[in-house]
């Protein structure tokens, strides 16, 4: 009997050292995953975020047929829609939201075109996006001209990049956007 108690004691601790060293295992491997897709989430943001600054200005219909036939999107860069991903469609709705946006910080701008939006709207059939409802929703407003809520818009997704400092505080008015475009000419 006393024999049986400590078997069964022995086989008791066996198994809670095999279940949390399988915990253990399994975990740090998640750790391990997280922080390698973090650092490329983080990775493709500033290059994307430094990207919006060059790209700064206004666009013309030269320089979308310049891009067409460079083999580049409408945003001048070589991503193809098969290409897009949630940190892609966030930046290029944060980017041309800022034309239209009051906020404190601002850091370039991708200028609103039919082209653009086009582009993005065909994009979400091409690929699968976690947040796929915003952005059709977002670009299907702006499709149709609807700028009414563009800060609402643009703190949307300045939300899902974690957002800290520039959120939109209210829309610009016909003129002070304008100011905006002229400021930021190339």
């Amino acid at each position: 009997m006393k024999r049986t108690i400590i078997i069964i004691a022995c086989a008791t601790v066996v198994l809670g050292l095999v279940a949390w060293g399988t915990y253990s295992f399994l975990s740090n491997g998640m750790n391990v995953e997280n922080a390698s897709a973090a650092k490329e989430k983080e990775e493709a943001i500033k290059g994307l975020k430094d990207n919006r600054e060059k790209i700064d200005g206004t666009i013309t219909e030269k320089d979308l047929t310049a891009f067409r036939e460079k083999g580049l999107n409408p945003f001048g860069e070589s991503t193809k829609m098969t290409e897009l991903n949630d940190y892609i469609y966030q930046e290029y709705i944060h980017g041309m939201s800022h034309q239209k946006v009051q906020a404190s910080k601002k850091w370039g701008f991708y200028e609103i075109h039919s082209s653009r939006i086009e582009w993005l709207l065909a994009g979400l059939a091409e690929v699968d996006l976690d947040h796929e409802d915003i952005y059709r929703d977002i670009l299907g407003k702006w499709q149709k001209g609807n700028f009414s809520n563009v800060d609402d818009d643009h703190n949307t997704i300045w939300m899902l990049q974690d957002g800290t400092v520039g959120k939109a505080t209210g829309v610009l008015s016909t003129e002070e956007e304008q100011a905006y475009l002229n400021a930021n000419t190339d």
